[in-house]
């Protein structure tokens, strides 16, 4: 398709393989190409999103793909879902919900620019903007009357967060995702394949409501860095868009990446499902020949080496002495050299850290040149204070009356602690004062007892001779000893 090719030269069929193309699942087709193919108006299709972590670069993979969306003449909403967000196991109380509404808002008009689609032709919607509404929460009653328990809970298994002790929040999350395709006047859903069940729920239940069947398009989910699924809560599974180049580097560096082993390789994937697509999109629409020729258009860095071959999308650079560099117009033949083992995963990680690099560079440049954009993702995201938790003092419950409630005693108030402090004190002296007494008449007979003469006894007193004294005498001479060797 050549880059100069408007939406409005395109034929139907031409429209709907642009919008179906790389994408893991279409549910309905027959809707699609039923609006396409009488072409009384633009096909209308909502992606939304949930404001809860800071997004990452797995949002790469549906931004892209709303790309092709536009290309194709499709009339695309961006749902901010901040209800939802809210009710997601209250991953984030409503008031910094709003706030991340609009960090969201921020980024991603940010990297749509980055990618070189036109921003101008999306509308961005906030779901409490009608969520809250009396009709919408009418259906959403009806829906409840006629949604079983299991069918909600299995819904949402795989979007809503799983605990041991689930709120009531998690099965109403997948009915008002259904109810969100009749309020934003939609004929198609798009969204990952682990949304799956939230679509054929709706499949389901719009009907009864009386309202019509959309149809659902599915984007493969990215593997994380790990080989697991890209998450926001795993900061070393994913990239966000405002790491710096060192963070990226490391983390690309730290990714799962084996020789010659394609299976759960983070890498290769990311490659294959973001890098490659965009640069396609790219050479399609005519920006990578903008970003080339002018520097500040706000579009992000081509992935080509300045002496590659017409046609190329990804280059690999490396040194002459390592075989030279490597270009590739195809994703495919990219996995074939490394599979055979032809392509490191040291250059490999390289050229992806590099092109990561350059992507997320416009996006850090407007937001290290907006204060306002800054202020936005310190309200949605404020740093944590970790407040160091003061050492319970622990009170041997014999002295509780020593102390107030507030101090963990029993007292009932601080006169009162001090009152019974000062009684301790003075029962402990009156107690030390006995003692004394008690210890040195105790003295006294010891020294009477062991022939030893009293601390008090008169100059010229002789204390008779122990037992202990005769007994070591005796068994000196026994073993005719000097008695003066003894003394």
């Amino acid at each position: 398709m050549a880059a100069t090719t408007s939406q409005a030269s395109l034929s139907s069929t031409e429209r709907f393989e642009l919008i179906t193309r790389d994408l893991a699942e279409v549910l309905g087709q027959d809707i699609i190409k039923s609006v396409l193919d009488k072409g009384e108006r633009p096909l209308r299709l909502y992606w939304g999103t949930a404001p809860t972590g800071r997004p990452h670069i797995g949002y790469l993979v549906p931004l892209t793909k709303i790309a092709d969306f536009l290309r194709a003449g499709v009339e695309v909403k961006v749902l901010l879902a901040d209800i939802h967000a809210f009710l997601d196991n209250l991953k984030a109380p409503i008031e910094l919900v709003r706030h991340r509404v609009n960090y969201y808002k921020a980024v991603l008009t940010a990297v749509f620019r980055s990618i070189g689609v036109p921003t101008d032709r999306l509308v961005f919607v906030v779901g409490s903007s009608y969520q809250l509404t009396e009709a919408y929460n009418m259906d959403n009653y009806r829906l409840c009357a006629s949604v079983t328990e299991h069918d909600a809970k299995k819904a949402g298994a795989e979007v809503v967060k799983q605990v041991s002790s689930p709120l009531l929040s998690g099965l109403l999350y997948p009915g008002l995702q259904a109810l969100d395709e009749q309020y934003l006047d939609v004929d198609v859903q798009f969204g990952g394949v682990d949304q799956r069940k939230i679509f054929t729920f709706a499949e389901l239940y719009l009907p009864r409501l009386g309202y019509a069947k959309r149809a659902h398009l599915m984007n493969a989910m990215v593997p994380g860095l790990k080989g697991s699924k890209m998450s926001s809560s795993d900061a070393g599974s994913k990239i966000d868009f405002l790491d710096s180049p060192k963070e990226v580097t490391k983390k690309i560096n730290d990714a799962v990446c084996a020789e010659g082993v394609v299976e759960d390789n983070g890498v290769l994937a990311f490659v294959r499902a973001v890098l490659f697509p965009i640069a396609r999109l790219r050479a399609e629409s005519g920006a990578a020949a903008t970003a080339a020729s002018t520097p500040d258009s706000g579009l992000s860095r081509n992935f080509v080496a300045d002496d590659a071959p017409a046609g190329t999308l990804f280059s690999v650079v490396r040194p002459e002495k390592y075989g030279g560099s490597l270009h590739f117009a195809r994703y495919e033949d990219l996995e074939a050299d490394f599979s055979a083992k032809r392509l490191h995963p040291a250059d490999l990680k390289k050229a992806v850290a590099e092109a990561i690099n350059a992507l997320l560079e416009p996006v850090q440049k407007l937001f290290e040149s907006s204060e306002e954009f800054q202020k936005v993702k310190d309200a949605a995201y404020p740093e944590e204070v970790v407040v160091k938790k003061k050492k319970e003092k622990k009170i041997n419950p014999r002295f509780a009356h020593l102390y107030t409630k507030e101090e963990g005693g029993t007292a009932e108030s601080k006169e009162a602690a001090l009152a019974a402090q000062a009684e301790a004190q003075a029962a402990k002296a009156q107690s030390k004062g006995a003692g004394a007494g008690a210890g040195k008449q105790q003295q006294q007979q010891q020294q009477q007892k062991g022939g030893q003469k009293p601390a008090d006894a008169p100059a010229d007193t002789k204390a008779p001779p122990s037992d202990q004294a005769n007994e070591t005498f005796v068994e000196a001479t026994k073993l005719g000893v000097d008695q003066m060797s003894l003394q």
